[in-house]
């Protein structure tokens, strides 16, 4: 894998792992409301994406380096499939 396959897998990665690390901890403000989260925490929440993400990264990076999954075959055959 060449390192603009792996920035973009990364990058795709982390943005499934935003969307499922935003509701944690989410508490809305009921007085007012607005259903807009009182404290959004998105700092933290970032910094907690980019550590699973890291993770989950490195896992897809090692099942790939150890021939497990062959992601140029599988999109091969994907083409192979669409041009049927």
């Amino acid at each position: 894998m060449d390192w603009l396959t792996g920035l973009a897998m990364y990058f795709l990665i982390w943005w499934l792992v935003i969307f499922c690390v935003l509701p944690w901890g989410i508490r809305t403000d009921m007085e007012t409301g607005s259903g807009a989260p009182v404290n959004p925490r998105i700092r933290k929440k970032f910094l907690i994406t980019t550590g699973i993400s890291l993770l989950v990264w490195l896992l897809v990076y090692g099942l790939i380096q150890a021939n497990l999954i062959d992601y140029r075959a599988i999109s091969k055959q994907m083409v192979e499939e669409d041009t049927r």
